[in-house]
């Protein structure tokens, strides 16, 4: 009897396939009829489930897929049903096969012969190998050579024999090399040719000096552009240059390899700090000025002596040309005769 029996439980718990499909039925409360409608299988095949008709049914697809729609319709698990349809009804289509597995009674009677097998494999492999590696080798053959060579016994003399020379001077360390001045720059730019000494007397004479050494870059350049600028400051050597405006900020700061150079900015109220004068060239207007006066220097005073330098310039330029052009009429000037007496 399964009255106490759980409705999900009745698969475990009924004899047959179809008493627990019959069983689950009556317990939804379904007909016949109803239920035919309810899962579209004909009423005679759900009698022929119910019943463990399965000759009547079909086929075994058919059989399979009317277990499969009765189990989910009463809410019980259709592939619990289907497995034990397989087992109530098993497939006579499919002929059963002895079962396929080891003797291993006959592989423990056998075992010592393939283990002594590959054995005997493995050594013969391993004589083998001995014996074509020895066959290989060369033997040896004595030397041809009854005597050493004199040659040979000088070079092991020479060898052995080891004098040591008086130390070499230690290389001269990297200097940095004069500034290339371009021939006839000098002249070109203020118009006195240094190998005229005619002309060098006369620009001593309206006060004008040869022009200085030019600005060469020779490293990095930052700063402002060369149109808006007439400072310069060229490291002499690795440094460290620092530039601060009114309010404290940093304009510039870095550390300046070797020939790097910084141009400063016009109208710009700054202030230059170097840690020490020697370390920077400084340019005006293109031209070599010397060094830093001090290491914190205020960068309008370097703009001022720029602007004076370039007054200065064009001053003296104004004399050579006034000068040049007096001698000109001088020279175009005709000499009058002396009177006869």
């Amino acid at each position: 009897m399964l009255t106490g029996v759980a409705i999900h439980d009745l698969l475990d718990q009924a004899e047959t396939l179809g008493e627990a499909l019959r069983e689950a039925r009556e317990r939804s409360g379904y007909s016949l009829q109803q239920f035919e409608a309810h899962t579209r299988v004909h009423r005679r095949h759900l009698a022929a489930l119910e019943q463990n008709q399965w000759s009547a049914l079909p086929s075994r697809i058919f059989a399979i897929g009317y277990v499969r729609a009765y189990a989910q319709a009463l809410g019980l698990d259709e592939h619990h049903a289907v497995e034990r349809l397989k087992r109530e009804s098993p497939d006579s289509t499919v002929p059963l096969q002895a079962p396929t597995g080891v003797d291993f009674q006959e592989m423990r009677r056998r075992s010592p012969r393939i283990v002594a097998a590959v054995v005997v494999l493995v050594l013969a492999v391993v004589v083998w190998n001995v014996v074509v590696r020895v066959a290989r080798l060369d033997a040896p053959h004595p030397s041809a050579i009854t005597q050493t060579p004199e040659d040979w016994a000088e070079m092991a003399d020479a060898e052995r024999a080891i004098t040591l020379g008086a130390p070499l001077p230690a290389p001269p360390d990297q200097t940095t090399p004069e500034m290339y001045i371009t021939p006839g720059l000098e002249a070109e730019l203020s118009g006195v040719d240094p190998e005229d000494a005619s002309a060098m007397a006369a620009a001593v004479a309206v006060n004008a000096p040869p022009v200085q050494r030019a600005f060469n870059p020779r490293g990095a350049v930052y700063g402002a552009p060369a149109n808006a600028s007439r400072v310069i400051l060229q490291a002499r050597k690795p440094t460290t240059l620092v530039v601060r405006i009114s309010d404290s900020r940093v304009l510039f700061a870095r550390a300046m390899a070797e020939g790097d150079s910084w141009r400063a900015p016009l109208a710009t109220a700054a202030t230059i700090d170097v840690p020490e004068v020697e370390a920077f060239d400084l340019y005006l207007n293109g031209e070599h000025a010397g060094h830093l006066a001090r290491p914190v220097m205020p960068l309008a005073q370097l703009n001022a002596q720029a602007e004076a330098a370039a007054r200065q310039a064009e001053v003296r330029q104004a004399a050579r040309l006034e000068a040049q052009r007096a001698q000109a009429a001088a020279a175009q000037t005709p000499v009058q005769p002396p009177p006869e007496a």
